[in-house]
């Protein structure tokens, strides 16, 4: 089994910034793609930004420019920096971990979730 512990989440004025962390512990022979979702009240789940093993990444479009996805491989951690935050920034966000064991099987994981508070 694998857990996600998140940390990094609260409450900033606009035009601040957050540091989000997301470890992964348990039975892992390696880590494929990472990433970070956010779901805002009445919305619907959404990705933010995602990275894969070999270090490419992608993001929502709302937060290009502003929010940086990177991984530290040798501490099983993925990160989102957040600059520049909008109070539409506001939300819950999650990681998703793909997690492949020791026996050679990949399974999705997910993070608590760490609320971003962003106030105008």
């Amino acid at each position: 089994q694998v857990q996600l512990v998140e940390s990094g989440g609260g409450l900033v004025q606009a035009g601040g910034s957050l540091r989000l962390a997301c470890a992964a512990f348990g039975s892992i022979f390696s880590i494929v793609d990472m990433a970070w979702y956010r779901e805002a009240p009445g919305k619907q789940r959404e990705l933010v930004a995602a990275i894969t093993s070999a270090g490419s990444t992608n993001y929502e479009a709302s937060v290009k420019g502003r929010f940086t996805i990177s991984r530290d491989n040798a501490k099983n951690t993925v990160y989102l920096q957040m600059n520049s935050l909008k109070p539409e920034d506001t939300a819950v966000y999650s990681c998703s971990v793909y997690v492949r064991d020791t026996y050679g099987r990949l399974n999705r994981y997910w993070g608590q979730g760490t609320q971003v508070t962003v106030s105008s």
